[in-house]
């Protein structure tokens, strides 16, 4: 009888976290092409349908002039001033403004609505986030470290108070997430919503694209000229993504380490190989100084 014997195939971890990585993308890129593409076709007939209905209302106009109009209105929008109403919309780059602008370069969220159009604001804006964003992610990193050795101590003040450990343990951790998405995640998209004349889906659809530094520019605080904010608004906004940046990372860090642990746990072969990857390499490295 002819025997079989079974051999483990050692896939390396880097390889296997590539694949589901692409694997997620293509599957992101297929749902949102089914989502999208109709609406978008929809949308363009429609803009085609009003430019045709246009022309045939204002019969002194031509194709051409028309097209000529339209280029004029994309390029000021996208120098960041906004086409509808007139020359007494506020300023894009009050120092409200600017600063919200400026934390939006430094945490690399960029929503695209606004940018330098000038060749020295473009220069400075270049050096401003070379040396602003290593400044940014220690900032954030140094503000995790001091929530986690809060998280820290209200688990330890628990577990003095009662001795049960790992139930403790997890109410800490709910109340700390609990807490921090209520201020973070559900009262700012109110404030927005109410302001903005957003629905709730819609600020916290904003807040949560800004907070991953997405930032698709589609909804951007403080920006309907019809609206009148308060001085300090965009700016609050601004301090408002620095401080939840680094409660987010730490939840996504907290949410990566727990996803590594699951798959550590389910499949050992995966750090063991790891490891042998590792030594192998630094073999190799002092053999090669020798």
């Amino acid at each position: 009888m002819a025997r079989f014997q079974l051999v483990q195939v050692k896939v390396s971890w880097t390889v296997l976290l590539t694949l589901a990585h692409f694997t997620y993308l293509l599957i992101g890129a297929t749902i949102f092409q089914l989502l999208e593409r109709e609406a978008e076709s929809n949308n363009r007939n429609h803009f085609q349908l009003e430019k045709l209905n246009f022309l045939a209302n204002y019969t002194c106009l031509d194709v051409p002039a028309l097209e000529k109009f339209v280029q004029v209105i994309l390029d000021a929008w996208e120098n960041g001033v906004n086409p509808s109403g007139n020359s007494t919309n506020p300023s894009n780059w009050d120092f409200c403004s600017s600063f919200f602008f400026a934390g939006t370069v430094v945490t690399t969220i960029g929503y695209g609505n606004l940018s330098p159009s000038t060749v020295s604001g473009q220069v400075f804006c270049v050096f401003y986030a070379l040396c602003g964003i290593p400044l940014n992610l220690a900032f954030l990193k140094q503000l995790g470290r001091c929530l986690t050795l809060h998280l820290g101590r209200l688990e330890r003040g628990m577990f003095s108070v009662v001795p049960l450990k790992q139930t403790f343990e997890a109410l800490a951790v709910s109340l700390f997430l609990v807490t921090g998405s209520l201020l973070i995640l559900v009262v700012p998209p109110l404030l927005f919503s109410y302001v903005e004349d957003w629905t709730f889906g819609e600020g916290f659809y904003f807040a949560f694209i800004t907070l991953s530094t997405i930032g698709f520019g589609d909804y951007v605080v403080g920006s309907d000229p019809e609206k009148e904010y308060i001085s300090l608004y965009r700016s609050l906004a601004g301090i408002w993504i620095i401080f939840a940046l680094a409660w987010l990372a730490l939840i996504l860090n907290m949410g990566a380490r727990i996803v590594e642990h699951v798959i550590g746990l389910t499949n050992q072969g995966f750090r063991k190989q790891d490891d042998d990857d590792d030594e192998s390499s630094g073999t190799s490295e002092a053999t090669s100084k020798i």
